[in-house]
């Protein structure tokens, strides 16, 4: 872009601030530099130009804005839903698109429904869970353990890194805490008639001499 004003603020190659000088000076200054004069920031008054290599200052501002993308996308939740009793094929659909979410360096939350008396049996919710850590331990760990959330069991999966691990948990481990137990209350006995040889025996000592 040309710069037609007649006098700019001009910053040096190396930073330094040189001052207001006119458009033209500035640009000889770039050219002795074989640098470039880039406008900064057009709306000062003057503008404010600055020497440097415009080409290697347009690579770097786009490996930055490329990092903060990326970042931003790795901080992005993805939700995979599933039930106890899913079907083989749908469950390796969700694996299939779990392991996409992670390897684009997402974050993923997998989330268990129990509908109706499905929650009667919490277990098998807790061993589908297992499953899913299992068959994707080479690439995500868990950053949540899975845990009952009211009626429903979540987890959270992270893309694996080499300091943390994310094998399976043991299936004890991993369950809600057993209900305390019933207590036991001992019923009375019921009455047991003598045989007829203690009842022969019983007369004989109690008959009167």
């Amino acid at each position: 872009m040309r710069i037609r004003v007649p006098e700019v603020r001009l910053i040096g190659e190396d930073g330094s601030q040189v001052g207001v000088v006119s458009t033209r000076e500035a640009l000889m200054r770039a050219q002795a530099a074989q640098l470039d004069l880039v406008e900064i920031s057009p709306t000062a008054q003057p503008p404010v130009c600055r020497i440097m290599d415009y080409g290697k200052f347009k690579y770097e501002t786009e490996k930055r804005d490329k990092s903060s993308r990326q970042h931003a996308s790795a901080t992005r939740v993805k939700e995979i839903q599933l039930h106890p009793n899913v079907g083989d094929h749908d469950y390796q659909t969700k694996v299939r698109h779990l392991r996409d979410f992670v390897e684009g360096g997402h974050r993923v939350k997998v989330i268990l429904f129990f509908r109706g008396r499905e929650s009667a049996h919490q277990e098998i919710g807790f061993e589908v869970m297992n499953r899913v850590i299992r068959d994707v331990s080479d690439i995500a760990q868990t950053e949540q353990l899975p845990r009952l959330m009211g009626r429903n069991i979540l987890m959270m999966l992270i893309p694996r890194t080499k300091s943390r691990g994310g094998a399976p948990v043991p299936g004890p481990a991993m369950q809600p805490s057993p209900r305390p137990p019933v207590p036991f209350v001992p019923r009375p006995a019921a009455a047991v008639p003598p045989s007829p040889v203690a009842q022969a025996l019983n007369a004989a000592i109690n008959k009167p001499a």
